[in-house]
């Protein structure tokens, strides 16, 4: 798999973030031709020679040892998405060249839909490393009920936030919503560059929307686990939900989280939840009847 332009992009970009002092050296005399550390200096830094980590940057990944990788992770000061990401592109540059997978859109188990239904209070739902929604609850239909909306098919996170006009008023914060979307995608990258479904995923975004090619290029990554996000529903207003996402066991969903958002108790928007979950039921309902009569 030749990905020396993601190893080069990637570690110019980390290198370039920081300075001399962060690093703990003293910051060389002469002007600096360069923003951040100059490569050199991280060479120091993770103690191999200029030539190997010039070599490095260049693309060239395939058989570097662990314990170099986890010298070069320390001296640009990755965090822990990032040091994967690294470890993800060195896996990928080992593999034979081969045609691009098409992973077709993975489907859940019957108990893990059954689980997702027996969660009432929360909105859950689970999703595919390309951001594609494959299973969800009532409350997580009814959270996520403008992504449904959409004339793409099947809701994807990526194309709601990029594509979608609506998506603005749907994440107040919208530039943290998109920053985090673009990051996760760029990790799943990372893991499965074969994967031509996400590739077509990622050329889309890039050809339609500036916004997605500037962070694209920025080559940030994100492992999602746990934090608070704010919507502003069509239906029922603001909501401030904390969420948690967790991994699906891999004998049975490889590259499929399990996602579950809930309110803090008491609070306006667990009463906002509690609404949404009624509005879900009647337009359940509705949408039933209708197809009675039909």
């Amino acid at each position: 798999m030749d990905n020396r332009s993601d190893i080069r992009d990637f570690l110019t970009t980390r290198r370039a973030r920081i300075t001399p002092e962060q690093a703990g050296l003293l910051p060389g005399g002469g002007r600096r031709r360069v923003p951040g550390l100059r490569r050199e200096e991280v060479a120091v830094l993770a103690g191999v020679s200029t030539e190997w980590y010039t070599r490095l940057e260049k693309g060239h990944i395939a058989g570097v040892s662990e314990d170099v990788l986890e010298a070069v992770a320390r001296a640009l000061q990755l965090d822990e998405a990032e040091r994967t990401y690294l470890f993800d592109l060195a896996r990928a540059a080992i593999k034979p060249a081969r045609t691009p997978q098409r992973r077709g859109r993975a489907q859940v188990q019957p108990r893990v839909q059954w689980m997702l239904d027996s969660m009432t209070g929360s909105a859950a739902f689970v999703a595919n490393g390309r951001l594609d929604i494959v299973a969800t609850n009532s409350l997580g239909w009814a959270l996520n009920s403008p992504l449904f909306d959409a004339p793409q098919r099947p809701a994807n996170f990526a194309r709601f936030t990029f594509l979608d006009p609506r998506a603005a008023d749907f994440y107040p914060d919208w530039a943290g919503a998109a920053d985090i979307t673009v990051a996760l995608l760029r990790a799943e990258a990372g893991r499965h560059p074969g994967d031509a479904r996400l590739r077509a995923l990622v050329g889309e975004l890039s050809t339609v929307s500036e916004e997605f090619r500037t962070r694209w290029a920025a080559h940030d990554v994100r492992i999602h686990h746990n934090g608070a996000k704010r919507f502003q529903h069509p239906v029922v207003g603001a909501l401030d939900l904390a969420y948690y996402t967790l991994d699906l066991p891999a004998e049975d969903h490889r590259g499929l989280r399990l996602t579950v958002y809930t309110a803090e108790p008491g609070s306006p928007s667990e009463d906002a939840l509690k609404l949404l979950a009624s509005w879900a039921a009647t337009a359940a309902g509705t949408s039933a009847a209708a197809t009675d009569r039909s």
